[in-house]
């Protein structure tokens, strides 16, 4: 079974980047080419079966490039970059949000998108949901629609998911 294979090839490293909390590292994942294969081969077979017709795939920086851009390939899609402020030279459109102490933003370029686009956000986990809610903020403020949210993680205990009720939400692998 994929999920199998997949969670052998992330680390669980406890207390990091602070006490108590379960970091999920992928960089073993990401060092493997037969698992980064098995996830965009698993991502790209989920997204056929489940219909969702994305015209375009996107992700937010940085690990939502890695993951995306594989999607995006054997889906035979463009990519649009979602980036930090100040990393696209053109007009940009840019959404705020919260963060646990703070706030950060993201910005995508005003032509990324075309007005009948159906994107699918791509990106590394799914944790309490201020990425994805502020991917599909964005996606929708440039007039195209979202046709889902794919996610390699999603960590169930932190309810990221309530964030994205407009959205369908997948994920290759659930932690507690």
């Amino acid at each position: 079974m994929y999920a199998d294979k997949l969670k052998a090839l992330i680390e669980s490293v406890p207390d990091f980047p602070q006490k108590g909390i379960l970091f999920r590292d992928i960089t073993p994942l990401l060092a493997d080419p037969e698992g980064m294969h098995l996830v965009a081969q698993t991502m790209a077979q989920k997204v056929t079966q489940l219909a969702l017709n994305p015209t375009v795939i996107a992700g937010p920086e940085s690990r939502g490039f890695i993951f995306g851009v594989a999607l995006a390939q054997h889906l035979s899609l463009g990519f649009v970059p979602i980036r930090k402020p100040g990393k696209l030279p053109r007009a940009v459109y840019e959404c705020r949000y919260q963060l646990e102490y703070g706030q950060d933003a993201l910005q995508v370029h005003k032509d990324a998108f075309k007005q009948d686009d159906r994107v699918l956000l791509v990106d590394d986990l799914l944790a309490t949901g201020g990425t994805a809610k502020a991917c599909v903020d964005l996606v929708q403020e440039a007039g195209a629609s979202v046709a889902a949210n794919f996610f390699l993680i999603e960590l169930l205990g932190l309810k990221g998911r309530d964030k994205l009720t407009s959205t369908t939400v997948e994920a290759l692998l659930q932690y507690p």
